[in-house]
């Protein structure tokens, strides 16, 4: 299988499967500073070279983290960042932002927290409904000009709008959730991503976890677990997710790997550009994500899988 592709519109080769660090600093319950420089370095020393974090993600914290860890290593890796999720002093939410001052704002703040001169992929969370999409992507084209940005991606953006914005700077990434339990990108993003010549970077591609087989209720997770507040964590909706879960199951006690393994697999054979960022704390984890480049799926793998998929996910992504 291929290890690496080429990021959008530039000549960065990035890991098709690398890292996202969102859960090194919130969200997914307890986290350890030691334990996730551990992970950065071994993701490092194992060839991983794309990373994924997000200015909000303990509103800088996470940021702050990668640069501390990656510190002296910067020319073995390239980072995702984003901006236009606003947070206040105690973490609250305070909507989104995409006018041109605060998107410099954001990024000599995310610079500063990483400790570089340049951002090598610098993301569009999600879109401001006040500000349209040209003036957004204007003011990251001048970062580029500037020396501030290297590529630009967006993040859950429609079809109308990766095409509205590729017209004003070449777009290099879209990221958007994508996995064996969320496969609306399949309707028209793959095809646009490919005619502009786009990576598509798939983003909680275990399903939050949940396709591990490692949570079979809500009592698996942390209180302060995020996700005990999401549609798709509701008791019910587990219970009936569970059968994602046992598909996976019976292909990879067929196989002798496991169930994460699979789904990163499938991801990886739907074309051979796709890139997929599961995120994990622990380096045990981390390896088993990996073992996904050695497990070769056939055509007659990938359509029994498709062809056995329950036909709907019970819950929304997002509450």
């Amino acid at each position: 299988m291929k290890k690496t592709t080429t990021l959008g519109h530039s000549n960065l080769s990035i890991n098709r499967i690398g890292l996202g660090c969102m859960g090194m600093s919130e969200f997914y319950g307890s986290f350890d500073e030691t334990e996730s420089i551990n992970t950065l370095h071994k993701a490092i020393d194992l060839g991983v070279n794309f990373f994924d974090t997000a200015d909000m993600y303990g509103w800088g914290a996470n940021e702050q983290l990668l640069g501390k860890a990656f510190k002296g290593r910067w020319d073995k890796v390239h980072v995702a960042t984003k901006f236009a999720v606003m947070r206040g002093p105690n973490g609250e939410f305070l909507g989104l932002n995409g006018k041109p001052e605060y998107i410099r704002q954001a990024c000599e703040k995310s610079l500063q927290n990483l400790g570089i001169e340049a951002i090598d992929l610098y993301y569009m969370h999600r879109q401001d409904p006040k500000v349209e999409i040209e003036e957004i992507v204007g003011t990251l084209s001048d970062l580029v000009k500037e020396g501030k940005v290297k590529n630009i991606g967006l993040s859950e953006a429609d079809a109308n709008t990766i095409r509205r914005a590729h017209k004003v700077h070449p777009v290099s990434a879209l990221q958007t959730e994508y996995s064996l339990w969320s496969r609306e990108p399949e309707e028209d993003l793959f095809d646009i991503c490919q005619e502009l010549g786009i990576t598509f970077v798939a983003y909680s591609p275990l399903g939050r976890g949940f396709l591990t087989g490692a949570i079979k209720s809500r009592a698996d997770l942390e209180k302060n677990d995020w996700r005990l507040t999401q549609p798709r964590f509701t008791e019910e909706a587990i219970q009936e997710n569970l059968k994602f879960v046992e598909l996976l199951d019976q292909m990879a006690k067929d196989k002798g790997v496991t169930k994460a393994q699979i789904a990163l697999a499938w991801i990886l054979g739907q074309n051979d550009e796709i890139t997929t960022i599961p995120g994990t704390r622990k380096i045990h984890r981390l390896q088993e994500n990996l073992g996904a480049f050695e497990l070769a799926l056939s055509d007659a793998d990938m359509a029994n899988i498709r062809e056995h998929l329950p036909a709907t996910t019970v819950g929304e992504r997002y509450g």
